[in-house]
C-alpha cells in the first residue's frame, strides 16, 4: 500500500467507522428495542429475539475489536509526520490484513472440547460485512415486532378506552356495565406485548372491537335518549300529527277514487296513528332502563315517518288510477283516429271492440284492468292484429 493509499484507507476508515457508530446510538434510542430491552416476552417472540441479541452481541465485540485497530492505525500514522517504510508497513497490515481478532465464544460445557479455544481473525472489511448481517438480524426482528405493535396496539388502547367509556355510561345510566369481554383487553394486551410474533390474535381483537363498539353505540344513544327525550317526544307529537293529515288525505283520496274506480277491499286506508300514538303514551311511563327505552324511542320514530310515508303514498296511488283512466281514455281516442285514417271506423269488429273498451271507460265505477285490456284488443283490432 502506498502513502497516500494508506492515508486515503485510514480516512475512509474514520468515515465508516463513524457511520456505524451513529447506526448503533440510533439502534440503542429506538423506542422498540427499549422496550423489548426489559420485556418478559414468551413464545416465538422470545426465540426471535434472544437470537437477535446473540447477533447483536457479536456486532459489539466485533465493533470494539474494530475500533481497536482503527485506533492503533490512528496511533501508528501519528509516530512521524512522513511515515517511514516501517511506518506503512504497519498500517497495510492493519488495515488491509486480518488485524481484527473476534475471541472464541465460550462454549457450553456440553459442546467443548478439550483443546484451546481459537480466535478468529478478519480484515476490516470483513468485520464490516459480519456487523452488518449481525444488524441487518437485530433490525429485522425489531421491524417484524414493531409492525405488529403499531397495528394492534393503538387498536388495543380504543378498546380499552371503550370498556372505560362503557363503564361511566352504564354507571351515568343505572344500566349493568358487566361484559363477558370485560378482561379480554387485557389477556389479548398480554398475548401482543409478550409474543407479538406468535400466533395472531387479530380475529378476536376484530371480535371484540366490533362487541365494545356496539355497547358503547348502545349506551350513547341511550344517553342521548334520556337528555332529548323531551324535545324528541315533542317532534314525535309533531310527526303524528303529519301522520293524521297524511291519513286523512288517504281516505279523502279513497272516498274520492272509489265512486270512479273499482277497488280492491284491501285498497281501504287502515290507521296506524292510534297504535303510534298510544306507544308513546307508554314511553312516557315506562319505567324501563334507558338502552330499552332509547331503542324503543328510535323504533317508534322510525316507525312514524314510515306511517307518514306509506299514508301519502297511498293517497298517491288512488289518485294516480285516476290519472291511468285519463290515459286510457285518451289513448282510446288517439287510436280512434287511427282507425278512421285507416278507413276502419265503420268496420264492424272494431266498431264493436270501441264500444266495448269506451263503456268499461266511462262507466262508475271502472274495472282499469278490464278497461286496458279492452283498449288493448282494439288497438291490435286497428292494427291488423299486430301486438
Amino acid at each position: 500500500m502506498s502513502r497516500e493509499g494508506a492515508e486515503h484507507a485510514l480516512r475512509l476508515r474514520a468515515e465508516e467507522r463513524d457511520r456505524v457508530s451513529g447506526h448503533l446510538l440510533d439502534l440503542e434510542s429506538h423506542t422498540t428495542y427499549r422496550l423489548l430491552k426489559g420485556a418478559a416476552l414468551r413464545g416465538e417472540t422470545r426465540r426471535r429475539w434472544a437470537a437477535a441479541q446473540e447477533s447483536l452481541a457479536v456486532l459489539w465485540v466485533l465493533n470494539d475489536a474494530y475500533r481497536a485497530v482503527l485506533r492503533e492505525a490512528e496511533r501508528v500514522r501519528a509516530e512521524r509526520e512522513r511515515m517511514g517504510a516501517e511506518q506503512l508497513a504497519r498500517l497495510t497490515e492493519l488495515l488491509s490484513g486480518p488485524s481484527v481478532v473476534l475471541p472464541a465464544a465460550v462454549e457450553p460445557v456440553e459442546r467443548r472440547s478439550l483443546l484451546p479455544p481459537v480466535d478468529e481473525r478478519l480484515t476490516l472489511d470483513e468485520a464490516v460485512v459480519r456487523m452488518n448481517g449481525a444488524f441487518g438480524e437485530v433490525t429485522s426482528a425489531l421491524n417484524d415486532i414493531d409492525a405488529v405493535w403499531n397495528v394492534l396496539l393503538p387498536r388495543l388502547d380504543a378498546a380499552e378506552a371503550d370498556l372505560r367509556a362503557i363503564g361511566e355510561l352504564a354507571a351515568l345510566l343505572g344500566e349493568d356495565a358487566t361484559l363477558e369481554a370485560t378482561q379480554e383487553p387485557a389477556r389479548l394486551r398480554a398475548a401482543v406485548v409478550e409474543d407479538p410474533l406468535g400466533p395472531s390474535v387479530e380475529q378476536d381483537l376484530d371480535r371484540l372491537v366490533r362487541l365494545l363498539g356496539d355497547r358503547r353505540a348502545e349506551l350513547e344513544l341511550a344517553r342521548a335518549a334520556r337528555d332529548e327525550y323531551a324535545e324528541r317526544r315533542e317532534n314525535l307529537t309533531a310527526a303524528l300529527d303529519e301522520v293524521r293529515a297524511a291519513e286523512s288525505e288517504a281516505r279523502l283520496a279513497h272516498g274520492k277514487v272509489v265512486v270512479k274506480i273499482a277497488l280492491p277491499p284491501q285498497a281501504q286506508p287502515r290507521s296506524r296513528v292510534d297504535a303510534l300514538a298510544a306507544a308513546l303514551d307508554a314511553l312516557d311511563v315506562s319505567a324501563e332502563p334507558w338502552v330499552r327505552r332509547g331503542r324503543r324511542l328510535a323504533a317508534l320514530e322510525d316507525e312514524t315517518r314510515e306511517a307518514a310515508g306509506q299514508a301519502r303514498a297511498a293517497a298517491q296511488a288512488l289518485y294516480g288510477l285516476l290519472v291511468r283512466r285519463d290515459e286510457l281514455r285518451g289513448r282510446l281516442g288517439a287510436f280512434q283516429v287511427m282507425a278512421a285514417r285507416k278507413g276502419l271506423a265503420e268496420a264492424p269488429d272494431a266498431t264493436r271492440l270501441y264500444e266495448r273498451a269506451r263503456a268499461l271507460l266511462w262507466s262508475a265505477p271502472c274495472d282499469l284492468t278490464r278497461a286496458a285490456a279492452a283498449v288493448d284488443d282494439y288497438r291490435r283490432a286497428i292494427h291488423g292484429g299486430a301486438a
